[in-house]
C-alpha cells in the first residue's frame, strides 16, 4: 500500500515538471502496433515455412492452399484482439499503464492478450504447416 501510494506521488510529481514528463502508454496503440508486427511475422513465417514444404513437394498446390487459408484465416483473428482495446477511453488506456484511474487491472489484461496474439503468430504457422505436410504425405 505504501508502495503504490509512494509510486502516485511520485507520478504527480513528476508530472507537474513538463522538461521531467514522460509519454504515458496507450493500451490501445500499444495492442494495434503488436498486431502489425505480430501479422508481419507471422506472414513472414507462413511464407518461409510453406516454401520449405514446397521444396519436398512435386506439383502439388496443398502448400499454397495453405498459405491463403492461413493468412486469410488470421486477419479476424488480429481484428478481433484489437477490438477488445478500442472501447477504452484515452484517459483509461494511459491511466491503466501508472496504475491509478478506473482500470489499473488493464495491464495484466494486455499481458496476456499479447502472450497469446504472439504465441499464435509464432506457432500457428509451425503447427499448420506440419499439420498440412502430414495431409500431403497420406495424398
Amino acid at each position: 500500500m505504501a508502495r503504490a501510494i509512494t509510486r502516485q506521488v511520485g507520478m504527480a510529481a513528476s508530472a507537474d515538471t513538463p522538461d521531467r514528463a514522460q509519454p504515458q502508454r496507450d493500451y490501445r496503440k500499444a495492442m494495434s502496433d503488436n498486431i502489425a508486427y505480430a501479422l508481419l511475422v507471422y506472414t513472414g513465417l507462413q511464407i518461409f515455412v510453406t516454401m520449405r514444404a514446397l521444396e519436398g513437394t512435386k506439383g502439388s498446390l496443398l502448400p499454397y492452399v495453405a498459405l491463403i487459408v492461413l493468412v486469410a484465416a488470421i486477419i479476424p483473428g488480429c481484428r478481433r484482439f484489437e477490438r477488445r482495446w478500442e472501447w477504452l477511453s484515452g484517459e483509461a488506456a494511459r491511466a491503466a499503464e501508472t496504475g491509478v484511474g478506473p482500470a489499473p487491472d488493464l495491464a495484466d489484461m494486455f499481458a496476456r492478450d499479447r502472450m497469446l496474439l504472439w504465441a499464435l503468430a509464432i506457432g500457428l504457422p509451425l503447427v499448420l504447416t506440419a499439420l498440412f505436410r502430414g495431409l500431403a504425405a497420406l495424398v
